[in-house]
């Protein structure tokens, strides 16, 4: 579909003669895993015309006041499909080994992940994985990463030429990472530490560098630059200020949960369970085996561990399932203590404040 959206993208290729195109446009595409050359010049890439977009924005507009942006990059994204004419090239040797697959722990997941790229947008076979299919992804991605950091440098270097650097917080981040090959995975959609752990830097003007290791989610970034803004919080929103700021109020978390339609995760700082509509459930201790190969589900000696976040998950979701309906109760709980409830003319506020939740 994203090839037939008529954007800013799009107009700006037709007027240079050029349109959109699939990875498997591309000779080597299903060969290589989605692992392409781009037909078009680096110039005209998609990263490069976004990049390009925010810096016309900061230096035509920066001036005129204070100014939220976000700039999204599409890559480093399936196809994997850095410009030939790119000036930083990376070989394939050169690539880091993928974390082996733990055989026999979430085979039905990577069956599941096989048919789904095997049809629609992707289109990919990835049956058959190769060491040499992973490493020359990771190339490909290598050249795609360095393509957004080239990126960024220019929308620094823009702030600072504008005067504005120094008067602006940045926060890098991404939505999610990339298997590569990781347990012998393609892309994201489950819970392994290769897919669900992401960059995050925060620049704040006059703060000296520092490392912060307290659990954060990409959620908290919004109580945070509301913070910097000094705009209240709203009350029915579950996002904190990120830890070691200037502006930190809240305790750090100390659970991080993740939900996604095929599979439910918790993790502490140490334990990780994650459970699949696969039926598949795994257990990590991430501070003895960082690369989840050790699934210790049915480790009889971690059966407390099992069951205290097996209870702390089966909370949160049922938490979440009131609150996702919370908005259309007919009674959020007081209606018996209203008077007016049965007359004429008596109304419901609708959608029910979700700050009175209880």
């Amino acid at each position: 579909v994203w090839l037939h959206v008529q954007d800013d993208y799009f107009h700006y290729l037709r007027e240079r003669g050029l349109r959109k195109l699939h990875g498997n446009e591309h000779e080597g595409y299903f060969e290589n895993r989605g692992s392409i050359t781009h037909a078009h010049p680096w110039e005209h890439s998609w990263d490069r015309f976004v990049g390009r977009a925010a810096c016309n924005f900061i230096r035509n507009f920066g001036g005129d006041g204070p100014f939220a942006m976000m700039v999204g990059f599409p890559g480093p994204h399936n196809p994997y499909d850095p410009a030939a004419d790119f000036p930083e090239k990376y070989d394939s040797e050169d690539m880091p080994g993928s974390v082996p697959e733990a055989v026999g722990d979430t085979p039905k997941l990577r069956q599941k992940q096989i048919d789904s790229l095997r049809g629609g947008w992707n289109g990919v076979d990835y049956t058959e994985f190769t060491e040499g299919h992973k490493k020359k992804m990771r190339a490909h991605y290598a050249a795609l990463v360095k393509g957004i950091d080239y990126e960024v440098g220019q929308i620094v270097e823009s702030l600072h030429v504008e005067a504005l650097l120094d008067n602006t917080i940045i926060v890098f981040a991404s939505d999610h990472a990339d298997y590569l090959g990781d347990h012998n995975l393609a892309g994201k959609g489950s819970f392994f530490e290769t897919c669900m752990r992401i960059p995050m830097i925060v620049r704040v003007p006059g703060l000296e560098s520092a490392t912060s290791h307290e659990l954060v989610e990409l959620r908290d970034v919004t109580a945070t630059l509301l913070a910097f803004a000094g705009i209240d919080r709203p009350s029915n929103m579950d996002a904190k200020t990120l830890p070691g700021l200037p502006v930190s109020t809240d305790e750090p978390r100390d659970r991080i949960f993740g939900l996604l339609a095929d599979g439910w995760m918790v993790y502490d700082g140490t334990w990780k369970l994650t459970k699949y509509r696969t039926g598949e459930s795994v257990l990590f201790d991430l501070i003895d085996d960082p690369l989840e190969q050790t699934n210790l589900i049915a480790d009889p000696s971690q059966a407390a561990t099992l069951r205290r976040l097996d209870t702390e998950l089966s909370i949160y979701l049922m938490n979440e399932m009131r609150l996702s309906m919370f908005d259309r109760l007919v009674d959020s709980g007081n209606m018996s203590q209203d008077p007016s409830f049965g007359r004429e003319g008596w109304r419901r506020e609708f959608p029910a404040p979700v700050q009175d939740v209880h």
